[in-house]
């Protein structure tokens, strides 16, 4: 089982965290946001994850902090249970309705970060979530994962839908990257022979 534990602390944020590639989407999330909490939720559970989480974060100071650094400690996590990664399939990609909002996530595990992301919210706020800040989340995210990840909503009414179709997305894609391909168990997904 490819499973990672990080207690990531700083003087901002202190995130205690785990993870089980080949969960069971069970999850346990406390990071003081409870929209984003939510979208941790659903994270774990459509991408088949185990996932715990527990952040406290200068909420008092500002969001930007908590979000962001979970989004590193979820990459760490990833980067950690991964391994080498002989033997996945690397890429994914998703395309999920959600009731008149569509969205698309592809990405790529292949040690490079690059992030190109589009929600098209335009309020300030969705629950007590900062919306800006979904954002940082993937930043985070792919920089510490080592990922290409372009997440995009092709149209929608509700900003609720909108996040909340990407983070979806998110975990169907990851869920199929990180899954393995028999065929190619002893061989790392690349013509370089290094990720």
């Amino acid at each position: 089982m490819r499973t990672a534990s990080i207690q990531r602390d700083t003087k901002e944020t202190r995130i205690r965290a785990r993870l089980r590639i080949e969960g069971k989407g069970r999850y346990q999330i406390s990071t003081g946001i409870r929209f984003f909490d939510h979208m941790l939720e659903l994270f774990a559970k459509h991408g088949g994850f185990d996932l715990e989480m527990h952040a406290d974060g200068d909420l008092d100071v500002d969001q930007h902090h908590t979000v962001e650094d979970a989004g590193i400690v979820l990459g760490q996590l990833f980067a950690k249970a991964l391994g080498d990664r002989r033997g996945i399939n690397r890429a994914g990609y998703f395309v999920l309705p959600m009731d008149e909002t569509l969205a698309v996530v592809a990405l790529d595990l292949g040690g490079r970060p690059a992030l190109v992301y589009q929600d098209r919210v335009r309020v300030r706020r969705v629950g007590d979530l900062q919306t800006e800040l979904a954002e940082d989340f993937f930043g985070g995210f792919v920089n510490h994962v080592g990922a290409n990840l372009h997440a995009r909503v092709l149209y929608g009414r509700s900003s609720h839908h909108k996040i909340e179709a990407i983070f979806k997305c998110f975990a169907r894609a990851m869920k199929y990257a990180c899954s393995r391909d028999r065929r190619l168990r002893d061989q790392l997904p690349s013509t370089k022979g290094l990720l």
